[in-house]
């Protein structure tokens, strides 16, 4: 019987690429690390800070990698079918991991770099952020918890640390830096009312090197807590085996998302998300200036509304979608541009979805600012369950 190799999602003609995978063998290449030999003074400053940078990452190695597990994906028949990541939550079992790692699985084995061994339940998911719970029965000194940080602390350039299971190489830890906050990607769930897709939200990119069995792994600052759970990577190359390879583009969910959706996955199974009922177009990253023009819009920021479903928070408020023909290809003018919300900024549709998912639930009023033409219009948006 065939094994499930991965999940992939193409965008363009880059691969979106969950790690969800069978380990396979691998053989990681050395670099030699190069040293400044301007002057002597420099060589010996730069080795210090290294020494000390380094001692710091031997520390958060040994303190984690004990609560970093092994997940083993198996069918009905007892075939294995994939292997990601995962790490303990809390004491009392309860372990955190991608849905993609677990989706499909009839059984799952937890393993730990001890030795341990345990089989583990499902007890619940949520594909939108791409989280699952795992509850499994270990002793206590088998269970070490890790710390959660506070992503809305993390900068962009800030180190960061990874530990994983990629190729099946257990408790493997890998560096980078944090390369962009506040990234959003399409889910995996279904399509939105009205057409589109819903958005995941408050994803940070990272080019620490990530790799097929690297899912539901743990991101960590140099404190040793917790700031991602590591997701997916995209890339354009692959392996002879057929496997995404790293590309130094990573994506990890943040971990006030985690904050927010594992509690209700350890109580209730799932998360409702809280909804607007809109699309947009982000006019800094998706519009040229040509198209900006022609539309008539007065700044090269914010959410434009493109279409609004009916019926929802955003029709009930008064929120106005595109609506007239222009000469700009597949958009119309009219639309309100959405540029803050409870007077936070909303530079991207990024900022927007991200503020909702990690601040607001259903049932909330928020306020949103669109630009009118050239009037500030504030719109009071009670928010619903999303579908």
């Amino acid at each position: 019987m065939n094994k499930k190799i991965i999940i992939t999602v193409l965008i363009s003609v880059l691969i979106l690429s969950m790690f969800a995978c069978q380990a396979t063998s691998f053989l990681p290449n050395q670099q030699t690390n190069l040293l400044p030999v301007a002057t002597q003074e420099s060589q010996v400053v730069t080795i210090t800070g290294l020494s000390g940078e380094q001692d710091q990452f031997v520390s958060i190695y040994k303190t984690v990698s004990p609560g970093v597990v092994s997940i083993k994906i198996y069918d009905v028949s007892g075939t294995e079918l994939g292997l990601g990541s995962g790490w303990v939550y809390s004491s009392e079992g309860y372990i955190v991991t991608n849905n993609h790692v677990v989706d499909g699985a009839a059984k799952l084995e937890v393993d730990f770099p001890s030795g341990f061994k345990t089989y583990g339940e499902v007890v619940g998911t949520d594909a939108h952020a791409d989280l699952a719970v795992i509850k499994i029965t270990a002793p206590a000194d088998e269970l070490t918890p890790l710390r959660l940080g506070d992503s809305d602390m993390l900068s962009v350039g800030q180190i960061v640390v990874a530990i994983g299971n990629p190729f099946g190489l257990d408790s493997t830890m890998t560096t980078g830096i944090v390369s962009a906050l506040g990234r959003a990607m399409p889910s995996g769930t279904s399509s939105a009312p009205g057409g589109g897709y819903f958005s995941s939200s408050d994803i940070i990119q990272t080019d620490a090197a990530l790799n097929p069995g690297n899912s539901g792994g743990p991101l960590l600052n140099l404190n040793g807590e917790v700031v991602g759970v590591n997701q997916a990577i995209r890339t354009t190359a692959s392996s002879t085996s057929g496997e995404p390879v790293n590309s130094g583009i990573g994506f990890a969910i943040s971990v006030n998302i985690v904050k927010r959706v594992v509690p209700s996955l350890i109580a209730d199974g799932k998360f409702e998300y809280p909804y607007l009922g809109i699309s947009t177009v982000d006019v800094f990253d998706q519009m040229p200036l040509d198209e900006i023009t022609r539309l008539g819009l007065t700044q090269f920021t914010g959410a434009y509304v493109t279409s609004v479903t009916a019926d929802s928070p955003a029709f009930k408020a008064g929120v106005i979608a595109s609506n007239s023909d222009t000469d700009v290809t597949e958009v119309q003018s009219g639309g309100d541009l959405i540029i803050a919300i409870d007077d936070q900024p909303v530079l991207r549709f990024d900022d927007l979805i991200s503020y909702l998912y990690t601040r607001k639930s259903p049932g909330d009023t928020v306020v949103i600012t669109v630009l009118r033409g050239t009037e500030k219009v504030d719109l009071n948006l009670t928010l619903i369950t999303r579908p």
